[in-house]
């Protein structure tokens, strides 16, 4: 089986490396023989679903999920990121700590500006909370867009801001020490709707490498260490809600997800 996923659209973009490493323990989990390439060019997150939609160059696309992309494309219900992609630390410039050091509220968030990705869906949950947030075209232009103080903060998911701050160690960005967003939210892969075979093939190996313990051990191999140094359990937790989460996710089966306070 051919299995082509899109390229990051940068070398500096951490955020691909575990998610495919779970395609990869999926595949061999599946019993299906199978090929694993990168797309011959990168790709920016929308152009990766329409290509994907259309059925050409991709076969596969890990993604936030929504309701939108849910009636375009076949969603594997299964949080690969055990919905940690919900889960926000702010990373702020360097020095304006005091700034955030008060606030407790979304009202009192607003009152500053935040950035996220154009086609990215955290963009509308944020704005759907009445937060104040920038569209930038590129992953790398937020972290200039914040080094500038052309924004306050950027919001990052748990499982990639540790990276980033390494990556971006030369900028004056630091990471806020003590508020954590959350609304529900997870990290789905998608397939062209016709492409059932590979559907059921990363289904089957995901619920394998759940039952054999595998993905959990590769959860843990990954985040564990950069988990620990964010002290999540001792940052005040701001609840948002996602009006876009689709209703069907599978938040009854509790083992599949995250919380800071109960570590799985």
């Amino acid at each position: 089986m051919r299995v082509i996923y899109p390229r990051a659209e940068s070398q500096q973009d951490a955020r691909q490396r575990y998610p495919l490493e779970v395609l990869r323990l999926a595949l061999a989990h599946s019993g299906v023989a199978y090929r694993l390439h990168p797309s011959h060019t990168d790709m920016q997150q929308a152009r990766s679903l329409r290509m994907l939609e259309a059925g050409r160059a991709l076969d596969v696309v890990w993604t936030v999920t929504t309701r939108e992309r849910e009636r375009h494309l076949r969603a594997i219900r299964f949080p690969i990121d055990r919905g940690m992609i919900g889960w926000r630390v702010l990373l702020i410039h360097r020095g304006d700590r005091a700034r955030f050091a008060d606030i407790k509220t979304l009202h009192e968030l607003s009152d500053l500006r935040g950035g996220q990705g154009h086609d990215w869906p955290d963009l509308a949950i944020l704005r759907a909370n009445g937060l104040r947030v920038d569209a930038a075209a590129t992953y790398e232009g937020l972290f200039q867009m914040l080094a500038r103080r052309h924004i306050d903060y950027f919001p990052r998911s748990i499982a990639e801001v540790d990276g980033e701050r390494v990556h971006n160690a030369a900028l004056p960005i630091e990471l806020e020490p003590h508020l954590l967003l959350h609304y529900p939210s997870a990290l789905y892969f998608f397939v062209n709707p016709r492409n059932t075979a590979l559907a059921d093939a990363i289904r089957l190996g995901l619920e394998r490498s759940l039952d054999d313990g595998s993905l959990l051990r590769l959860f843990h191999r990954t985040y564990d260490r950069d988990l620990a140094r964010l002290d999540l359990a001792r940052r005040h937790i701001i609840e948002l809600r996602n009006p876009d989460f689709p209703r069907d996710a599978p938040l009854q089966r509790h083992n599949l997800w995250f919380h800071p306070e109960k570590r799985p």
